[in-house]
């Protein structure tokens, strides 16, 4: 018993000193862990604060593959097979309360409530609202967790718009396959929209849209962005991806001047090009868009932006007008609006641009279709007012009306027969009120009106290779100084010697 007691008593101090040695221990543990956590704390706010560089590229790529918390997972296999639909398309379009209510005219002209799909999301809720349907319901944008730029005390209202992907997505809405983003006063024309986004399989990472017609711009914000005025198109795969990504990004790139060259930074550090279709219509250009539309690409027209202020598309009219009228022709024919085509008359030496739906230009003169299909300079740069330089070749448009096309302006159409229609355009007078007094012009300003009849374009036009067919000129009856042109079957881009 003696010796059992001593042996048990001797173990005492040695006890207590292990017991002493693992409290150091986990005591420096703990001191360690928490010298970490503050090290990595402080350094990730130090690096937020600097704007995004090639040397922070790792940085930058490894927290876009970590998802935020309020990241939905995404299930591609349930979405539905066949041919891409108007209500697979879920509208974003980004305003402000304040403004909301007088620029939403522009959104009525093509909404149509039973057929779109989508929010215009503001910053709050509008001082009033007056009653109706035929424009898109609101959204009031949350605050965002993501944390604040120095220098400000909220985020930025292209920070909230940036988002604006991201909060129509946490919809949940179903049947959704592609995300379209665009401003409150953009112009959209949806069957155009679905032509060229049935090219494309949702399913997979696309970001699709167009740049800035001047390169001030483009040099400025990127010509890899999107612009969003002109609006862009985000598909269900990568908005899968990008949404897990978006608030740490916007964050990254708080400083970036608008929300879509933000979301085109986020794209880009996922890997995913721009897709350029020319039919999206920023159109960052002063003054009068004309010669722009007149020799619009070969593409169906998607977008049009920067209309506010512009001067209108047709004379003697207020710029809702404008569309109103434009959007007429579009509803008889949405494949074929501005679409442009040439028609040489070899017997009077004649040539004559169409974009259909719109205006014809006249010359009475031959010009050679490579010419013809070089917008005429009728604006300047969105940013300095400058002669250029654009994304595009311009041709001047004189000050001398013998230098000049005579100018007709769409004044009706109608649907004739079977899947045909028949368009009237007429003479305008020259803004600054001179004619040219030659020989030739003098013939040419005989004719009033110019009718064409085309042939409705289908719903897979654009889907392969145009066909090319004939374009004939055909006159009517001479009635002293009032002369009809009948000019059949144009489409895009086709001439023929006649």
């Amino acid at each position: 018993m003696n010796n059992n007691q001593n042996n048990v008593v001797k173990s005492f101090p040695e006890t207590k000193t292990h017991q002493n040695k693992l409290f150091r221990l986990i005591k420096s543990t703990l001191l360690l862990s928490l010298l970490l956590f503050i090290s990595i704390f402080a350094l990730t706010a130090f690096f937020s604060s600097l704007p995004p560089s090639p040397a922070r590229i790792f940085y930058s790529i490894s927290s876009a593959v970590i998802p935020s918390s309020s990241y939905r997972s995404c299930n591609l296999s349930t979405h539905e097979s066949g041919p891409t639909r108007l209500d697979h398309i879920l509208f974003g379009l980004g305003g402000a309360s304040k403004t909301w209510e007088t620029r939403r005219v522009y959104s009525q002209l093509w909404w149509d409530p039973n057929t779109t799909r989508g929010f215009v999301w503001l910053d709050d809720n509008p001082p009033k609202m007056s009653p109706g349907r035929s424009f898109p319901p609101y959204r009031v944008s949350v605050r965002a967790w993501y944390s604040l730029s120095p220098t400000q005390n909220t985020p930025s209202s292209s920070d909230r718009m940036a988002r604006i992907l991201k909060e129509s997505f946490e919809l949940g809405l179903p049947g959704v396959r592609w995300f379209v983003m665009g401003d409150d006063d953009t112009v959209f024309f949806p069957e155009n929209l679905v032509r060229v986004l049935s090219k494309y399989d949702h399913r997979e990472m696309y970001y699709i849209g167009g740049s800035s017609e001047s390169v001030e711009q483009d040099v400025m914000h990127g010509y890899e962005t999107a612009f969003g005025g002109g609006g862009f198109a985000v598909s269900y795969g990568l908005a899968c991806e990008l949404v897990g990504i978006l608030d740490g990004c916007i964050n990254r790139y708080h400083n970036y001047y608008g929300s879509d060259e933000k979301v085109s930074a986020c794209v880009a550090e996922l890997g995913v090009p721009l897709t350029k279709e020319p039919g999206f219509h920023q159109l960052d250009v002063r003054g009068d868009v004309y010669g722009i539309l007149a020799a619009h690409p070969v593409a169906p027209l998607v977008s049009l932006h920067h209309l506010v202020g512009a001067k209108p598309l047709f004379p003697g009219e207020n710029q809702v007008d404008s569309l109103r009228r434009l959007l007429h022709a579009y509803k008889a024919d949405p494949g074929l609006t501005i679409q442009q085509s040439f028609c040489y008359d070899h017997s009077r030496k004649w040539s004559v641009s169409i974009s259909w739906g719109y205006t014809v230009q006249l010359y009475p003169s031959l010009i050679s279709s490579k010419v013809l299909s070089v917008p005429l300079q009728t604006f300047h740069t969105w940013r300095s007012g400058s002669e250029g330089p654009f994304v595009f070749n311009t041709r001047p448009m004189r000050d001398d009306p013998c230098e000049r096309p005579i100018i007709y302006y769409l004044d009706q159409i109608k649907e004739i027969g079977e899947g045909k229609t028949l368009s009237t355009y007429k003479r305008a007078a020259a803004a600054d009120g001179k004619e040219c007094a030659q020989p030739a012009y003098k013939n040419a300003l005989s004719v009033e009106n110019i009718t064409v009849s085309a042939s409705k374009t289908g719903p897979k036009k654009w889907m392969k290779a145009p066909r090319r067919e004939c374009c004939e000129i055909r006159n009517s009856p001479t009635v002293y100084s009032n002369m009809r042109i009948m000019i059949r079957s144009c489409k895009p881009r086709e001439s023929i010697t006649i």
